[in-house]
C-alpha cells in the first residue's frame, strides 16, 4: 500500500468472530483509516462539552485493523472520541455487515476517549445553538458510514503477514486522580501541592502494550499501542486526537508513514496526567506532545524486545453482560433532569448536570435494573489476548483482568462495547464518594461483574490439552 492510499482512507477497530475456534492457517492482516474530523462549527469537547469548534489542531480518525485466519475475519477498530453512543453503534455494525465480509456480531467499536473530538450526543450539542446543531447532526449521521468504511478498506488490504508482541514500562506520565484528604475526604484533582493531601488512593498501570504487524517481507504494517491514561490533555476550542498524535508522528519517523499506529486505551477511569506534586505544569498541545513523545519512546524502546506470537488458532468472541445499575428514574425526575440538562452552560451547577444526564441515560438504556452491555477478546494461540471492556473504567479493573488472564500477553481497551456506559469504578470507590461515582450508572459491584466476566471469557478461550 502506497503512503498515498494509505493516509486517504479511516480505520475503525473491531474485535470478533463467528467460530469459537479455528484451527492453524495463514495470518492476513489488513490495515486502513479514516479521517474523522468534525466540520469547523459543530460542536465539541468532553463527556459534557459543548463547545463551537474553531478549528483543527489535528485531525481525528477512525483506524481499523482486520484479522483474518482460515477465511474467518475480525476486526478492531479505535477512533479518536470521547465514547460511542449506542445508536452510532448500532449502525454503524449494519453498515459493515452490509459493505465488508466481516459480520456485525464480529465487531468491537472502541473510543481513545479523545476529550477533543466530537460531541455526538443530541442531548448535548442541542444546546449549542442551531447552526452549530445543525452542522453536528449532519456529522454524526454520516459518522457510521465512515467508520464502517474503515473496515471496508482494511479488509480491501488484506495480506500475509508476522504478528509480535511485547510490553514497555513507563510511569511518569500518569497519575492516580483520586487522593485521600487529611479531613477524610475523597476528592479527584484535589490541586497542585496541596497541603491537604494524605496520598493517592490508588495504583497507575504502567504497562505500554504492543502488537506488532510486519508483511511478509519484513515492511512495517501496524503497531498497536495500548496505555492507561486518560486522551484529556488538549481542551480549548480546537479539535484534536491529543496525545495520541504524537505518539504516531513519532513512530511513523522511525518505522515509515505506511505503518498504522493504533491507540487503544487501557482502563484509566481513574488515572490522568496532572502532577500535584508538581507547583507548574505544561498543558494544552505542547503537554499533548511532550507526553506523546515519552509514550512513543517507551514502544520504540520495546520494539526490539518483541515477542513473536505463533497464530496456529484465532478466537474472537463477544459476550453480553448485563450490569446492574443505581436507579430506574420515575418520568417525573427524567422531565427535571432534561430542564437542569437545558440549562448547562447557562449557569446551571455542574454537579446538577452530571445527575442530571445520569437520570437521562438511566431512563433511557437502563431496563429492569439493569444495562445490557458486552466484554470482547480477540485471541491469538496460547500468547496474546485483546479484550474490550466498557465505559470509562477503574485502572483496578483493568489490572485484575490482565493478572488473571491465562494468557503471556492480555492488552484490554476500555471505551469498547456496545455503547457508552460512562464511569465505571471498582467496588471500593463507591463509599469514598467523589465525580466518578457521582457519574456512574452502574451499582456498586458492576465493575466487578464486568471485569469477572471478562477473565472468565479469557479462561474458556485459552487452548488446553
Amino acid at each position: 500500500m502506497s503512503s498515498h492510499r494509505f493516509h486517504s482512507v479511516i480505520r475503525l477497530v473491531a474485535f470478533s468472530c463467528a467460530l469459537p475456534l479455528l484451527h492453524a492457517s495463514e495470518l492476513r492482516v489488513g490495515r486502513a483509516k479514516v479521517v474523522i474530523t468534525p466540520p469547523v462549527g459543530s460542536v465539541i469537547g468532553n463527556s459534557y462539552g459543548i463547545t463551537v469548534s474553531a478549528g483543527v489542531s489535528s485531525d481525528v480518525h477512525a483506524k481499523a485493523v482486520v484479522f483474518e485466519i482460515g477465511g474467518v475475519k475480525a476486526a478492531l477498530v479505535a477512533c479518536d472520541m470521547i465514547s460511542l453512543h449506542a445508536p452510532i453503534v448500532k449502525k454503524t455494525r449494519e453498515y459493515i455487515a452490509q459493505n465488508t465480509g466481516v459480520p456485525a456480531e464480529r465487531v468491537i467499536l472502541a473510543a481513545t476517549h479523545c476529550h477533543a473530538g466530537p460531541q455526538t450526543h443530541p442531548l448535548l450539542y442541542t444546546l449549542a445553538g442551531p447552526e452549530a446543531q445543525a452542522l453536528s447532526e449532519r456529522y454524526v449521521e454520516g459518522l457510521p458510514r465512515l467508520i464502517a468504511e474503515s473496515v471496508r478498506l482494511a479488509e480491501a488490504d488484506l495480506q500475509p503477514a508476522r504478528l509480535l508482541a511485547g510490553r514497555g514500562r513507563e510511569d511518569t506520565i500518569s497519575f492516580n486522580r483520586r487522593f485521600l484528604l487529611r479531613d477524610g475526604t475523597v476528592k479527584m484533582n484535589p490541586g497542585r501541592q496541596n497541603p491537604a493531601i494524605v496520598r493517592p488512593m490508588g495504583p497507575i498501570d504502567p504497562e505500554v502494550g504492543v502488537v506488532y504487524v510486519e508483511s511478509a517481507t519484513g515492511a512495517p504494517l501496524v503497531t498497536i499501542v495500548n496505555f492507561a491514561l486518560h486522551v484529556a490533555i488538549v481542551g480549548g476550542s480546537r479539535v484534536s486526537s491529543d496525545y495520541p498524535h504524537t505518539v504516531a508522528q513519532v513512530l511513523s519517523r522511525v518505522k515509515g508513514d505506511a505503518m498504522l499506529t493504533v491507540f487503544i486505551n487501557g482502563t484509566s477511569g481513574n488515572i490522568n496526567h496532572s502532577d500535584t506534586s508538581r507547583r507548574n505544569q505544561l498543558s494544552g498541545e505542547p503537554e499533548a506532545a511532550r507526553i506523546g513523545a515519552i509514550l512513543a519512546a517507551a514502544v520504540l524502546k520495546t520494539y526490539p524486545n518483541l515477542h513473536a506470537i505463533e497464530p496456529s488458532t484465532l478466537q474472537a468472541v463477544s459476550r453480553p453482560v448485563r450490569v446492574p445499575v443505581g436507579g430506574s428514574p420515575s418520568p417525573a425526575e427524567v422531565e427535571s433532569a432534561r430542564t437542569v440538562l437545558r440549562g448547562h452552560g447557562k449557569g446551571a451547577p455542574f454537579p446538577s448536570v452530571i445527575r442530571a444526564w445520569r437520570t437521562i441515560d438511566l431512563a433511557e438504556y437502563a431496563k429492569d435494573g439493569g444495562w445490557p452491555s458486552e466484554v470482547q477478546a480477540i485471541t491469538f494461540g496460547r500468547e496474546l489476548a485483546l479484550v474490550g471492556y466498557p465505559g470509562d473504567s477503574f485502572v483496578e479493573l483493568g489490572l485484575a483482568i490482565k493478572q488473571n488472564s491465562p494468557f503471556a500477553f492480555t492488552f484490554v481497551s476500555e471505551q469498547s462495547g456496545n455503547g457508552a456506559i460512562s464511569y465505571i469504578p471498582n467496588e471500593k470507590a463507591f463509599p469514598e464518594g467523589s465525580y466518578e461515582v457521582d457519574s456512574a450508572r452502574v451499582a456498586p459491584g458492576g465493575g466487578e461483574i464486568l471485569a469477572t466476566a471478562a477473565s472468565r471469557l479469557l479462561t474458556e478461550l485459552f487452548p488446553r490439552p
